[in-house]
């Protein structure tokens, strides 16, 4: 498996989003998509015609990247949101909306790990679900610097801060983790 646009290719999104519960009818934010619209597709078509996928990320070039590869296949209920996630309130959005975000392979790239959290967490409703899913420590010929990955430890913390119950934790392929938390 080659490592491109933040290693998502080593992930399985219908395997993650069985993982979380994600069903048809749902609203959902992959926040820090990426250009390869590697969870916003696939989201797309689980959650179908009548709900919406939001697309996020601060480069408008990926977002008319993933608006334009979701059109192509047929899918028209993908949005794309222009949006700084290290400020808070910068994803147009309805707070309390979702019922669930993504943040994968985003956090590495940051050290404003807490506003971005804080923010995904502004967007779910109660009940709704946070997935974080991060390089784990584990030495690999690619991917980021060791010194540049967030620890589960660390993402657990600011989660707990945030009031965010973890109902899941588990290992998200080989190079990643994974957290689940619900808003309460």
């Amino acid at each position: 498996m080659v490592y491109i646009s933040g290693g998502n290719e080593l992930l399985d999104p219908i395997a993650i989003f069985e993982r979380l519960g994600v069903k048809a009818g749902a609203r959902l934010a992959d926040l820090g998509c990426g250009g390869a619209g590697h969870f916003v597709l696939p989201a797309a078509r689980i959650v179908g015609d009548k709900a919406t996928v939001y697309a996020v990320d601060i480069l408008k070039s990926v977002l008319q990247t993933v608006t334009s590869k979701a059109r192509l296949g047929g899918l028209n209920n993908v949005k794309g949101v222009w949006a700084n996630l290290e400020s808070y309130g910068s994803a147009k959005i309805p707070a309390e909306n979702l019922d669930f975000a993504l943040l994968i392979n985003i956090l590495f790239q940051s050290k404003q790990d807490e506003n971005i959290i804080k923010e995904a967490v502004r967007l779910l409703k109660i009940g709704g679900k946070l997935l974080v899913i991060d390089w784990n420590q584990n030495p690999a010929s690619f991917g980021p610097p060791s010194i540049d990955r967030i620890k589960p430890e660390t993402v657990k913390k600011i989660a707990r801060d945030l009031k965010l119950e973890l109902v899941d934790e588990f290992a998200a392929g080989i190079y990643h983790y994974g957290l689940i938390f619900k808003v309460n």
